[in-house]
């Protein structure tokens, strides 16, 4: 990998979270509150269903990619594909539906764009993440019409720092060999506050259960090979190309990752507020698994096959001895502003302005080393926000803006240049009438599509909402929403037509596509005392002109065509989460934990009742038991198998996934080592993720124990 990364902080990860936060406390910094938290008013308790992940139980759940660390989340699965990518799935919803964030602002990267585009955002270097299941367009845009995972970084500090702080950790993972390094470190002089992050992963092809297609791909390929028994080809090449790809198990090729980041970071920080800076740059190399298909070069070379005297032999052999998956190459320099005012005028709390921009760019290249196709991403996002508290109102009015230069060349180049404007004014307000509280807000948008070829396409968006939350105790809460929301379709969803090896597919859009429209109900309880903890969700969601990619069973250049279409669609779910101290004694204590979800995803459509890549039903159990400075637990979960397909859809079977963990953690003067150890799928059972575009062609990694050591100061 190409590195212009200061390797100096190698040897000083993972955010100090807790020690920042505790900073700003002390010194009575109240617009970190404001600004840090995905929701203006979150600090009252959201009517809508939310998740925050920090501390300890981030630790323990980090991974290589951010979809993997929220995967075991109730109502959150991984559209994986591979080790290094995987985007969040949220309520069955993924895609440009679930807006990832990087410290309240968008990635700015590609990754809804294809399935094999990794999230430039790294979970090593989080500080806290947090979570909003279901519409969240009234403050992030028609794209988060499924929700929203925002990662806080810490990047650009928000309060003084008076001691240096930070922490260092290690961990290997026995499957891929893989080790990951990551650190942090901040402080400050004065008023002047800085900060420093580093982090570098890598891994070879991971080990996994069995064959790397699914034993229904492998039937299916069987079957249509008796259809052509018949046909004028040579059956014996083919029986021993098929034996060559039944071969491909227990190692699953083109896994292998290698990723670098560095960050740094400074605020300015006074009784007033703060304004601070951050450059950040990320670099990934990483295979791409799964069924990649060359038949339609290999049909060009056929069709000229004429035109010349004959194959030269060397090249021949030189195709040959190049087999293999294709590699992606990332890299991206990103710039970030914040600037924090406290009381800017009578009546407003805070004033909140970021603005974020990121030059992008990925090459996927073929086995023989040769670029195949070029993906370039200029973008910058602003957003500003003003929170105000007024007649018995707590709320904020804010304007964002995105602009995105993006264009692909090459012979993957499946979607046209494209530049892409969004804009939008919204407003939040939140009233407490004593028996209740009572959220509502509303946003105007607006998005322009200006392709290369072809006339540019404009959509307005609209969202409306209102929640009430009912503290029925102190430790008891129900939170209730409706809201009405559009989603303008992704350039993507509009002007595809292509071949795109990556995931084995002829992806073809559809510039009629009009806005998707939903209306939301959904309800969550919430309870929280001295032993529980936990809260139930329910939700329906009636989606007018649901955008989907559908394969239609056709072929184009020897890859399945897959369309994007619209039609009508219901979801409904539930998700649940509880945890509960058993027994609890001088020194430590026992507990448990369960959780559930589920959704149910109907597509009104001839001759199709089901939605594709749906997640399935899932639940599961834990244990956890602390010994003094010793943490331990194990978790088991079900998740069962997925048979409500689409056409042309193959089902997955279920699987169980066994996890346990230990940590020793020793306190020192200022500083605590933790010594942990980590293990995953220990029942190596064959684990194909029903929401991942490669589930037939790659399965999860099978058993992996994962050790390390990680130093807060």
């Amino acid at each position: 990998m190409k590195s212009t990364v200061v390797p100096l902080l190698a040897a000083a990860v993972v955010a100090a979270s807790a020690s920042a936060e505790e900073n700003a406390q002390d010194q009575g910094v109240i617009l970190e509150e404001i600004i840090v938290t995905a929701h203006p008013l979150s600090g009252e308790g959201l009517s809508q269903s939310s998740k925050v992940l920090q501390g300890v139980e981030l630790d323990r759940k980090r991974a290589t990619n951010i979809g993997e660390t929220l995967a075991r989340e109730p109502g959150i699965h991984s559209a994986q594909f591979g080790n290094a990518v995987g985007r969040p799935v949220i309520h069955g919803l993924g895609g440009p539906r679930v807006r990832v964030m990087e410290d309240r602002i968008d990635t700015l990267d590609v990754s809804v764009t294809s399935a094999d585009h990794a999230v430039s955002v790294e979970p090593f270097i989080a500080d806290r993440v947090e979570v909003l299941k279901g519409p969240s367009t009234l403050l992030y845009g028609s794209g988060a019409i499924g929700g929203v995972v925002d990662v806080h970084t810490g990047r650009i500090p928000h309060a003084r720092a008076e001691t240096i702080s930070g922490a260092v950790e290690t961990r290997y993972n026995d499957n891929t060999e893989g080790n990951s390094t990551a650190a942090e470190l901040n402080g400050g002089v004065g008023g002047f506050a800085w900060h420093l992050d580093y982090t570098r992963k890598d891994g070879n092809d991971y080990e996994i259960p069995g064959f790397a297609e699914s034993s229904r791909l492998r039937a299916l390929e069987a079957a249509e090979e008796e259809e052509h028994e018949d046909e004028d080809h040579d059956e014996e090449e083919h029986d021993e190309d098929h034996e060559h790809e039944e071969e491909v198990r227990d190692v699953l090729p083109g896994s292998e990752f290698e990723s670098e980041s560095f960050a740094i970071g400074g605020s300015f920080v006074g009784d007033w507020g703060f304004v601070g800076l951050s450059v950040s740059q990320f670099e990934a190399d990483y295979g791409l698994p799964g069924g990649h298909s060359h038949g339609h070069e290999e049909g060009h070379d056929e069709e000229h096959e004429g035109e010349e005297d004959h194959e030269d032999e060397e090249e021949h052999d030189h195709e040959e001895e190049v087999e293999g998956n294709p590699l992606l190459e990332l890299e991206q320099t990103r710039v970030d502003f914040e600037l924090g005012v406290e009381n800017p005028f009578a009546n407003f709390t805070s004033l909140n302005v970021r603005l974020g921009y990121n030059d992008y760019e990925h090459q996927e290249i073929e086995p023989n080393g040769e670029v195949a196709t070029r993906f370039e991403n200029e973008a910058w996002e602003l957003r500003a926000e003003l929170v105000y508290e007024q007649a018995d109102w707590t709320g904020a009015f804010g304007f964002q803006h995105l602009d995105r230069e993006f264009s692909a060349v090459g012979e993957e180049a499946f979607v046209p240049p494209v530049d892409t404007q969004q804009t939008g004014v919204f407003w939040v307000g939140e009233k407490d009438f004593g028996n209740f509280s009572l959220e509502t807000g509303a946003r105007l948008g607006r998005v322009e599509h200006d392709p290369q070829a072809g006339g540019s396409e404009d959509f307005n968006t609209y969202a409306l909402s209102v929640g009430f939350v009912i503290p029925w105790s102190d430790a008891l809460s129900l939170g209730v929403v409706a809201d009405y929301s559009s989603r303008a379709p992704v350039g993507e969803e509009l002007f595809s037509n292509g071949a795109h090896l990556a995931t084995n597919a002829f992806e073809i859009g559809d510039r009629s596509l009009d806005n998707e429209r939903a209306m939301n109900l959904a309800a969550t309880l919430r309870f929280d005392s001295d032993r529980w903890d936990g809260a139930v969700t329910a939700y329906y969601t009636r989606f007018a002109d649901f955008i989907y990619e559908q394969a239609t069973g056709e072929e184009e250049d020897e890859l399945p065509v897959f369309q994007f279409r619209q039609d009508d669609a219901t979801f409904f779910g539930v998700d649940a989460e509880l945890d509960v101290e058993l027994v609890a004694w001088q020194g430590g204590s026992l507990g448990a934990s369960v959780m559930f979800d589920f959704v149910d995803a109907d597509v009104d459509a001839r001759g199709q009742e089901y939605l594709p890549r749906i997640s399935p039903l899932r639940y599961g159990a834990g244990l956890h038991a602390r010994f003094g400075i010793l943490d331990v637990g194990v978790e088991y979960l079900r998740v069962t198998e997925q048979d409500d397909v689409s056409p042309n859809e193959l089902k997955t079977d279920a699987y169980d996934d066994l996890r346990v963990y230990a940590d020793a953690a020793f306190q020192f003067d200022n500083a605590t080592l933790t010594v942990f150890v980590n293990g995953t799928n220990l029942t190596d059972d064959e684990q194909r993720k029903h929401t991942s575009f490669i589930k037939d062609f790659a399965p999860a990694p099978g058993r992996a124990v994962e050790a390390g050591l990680r130093l807060r100061f």
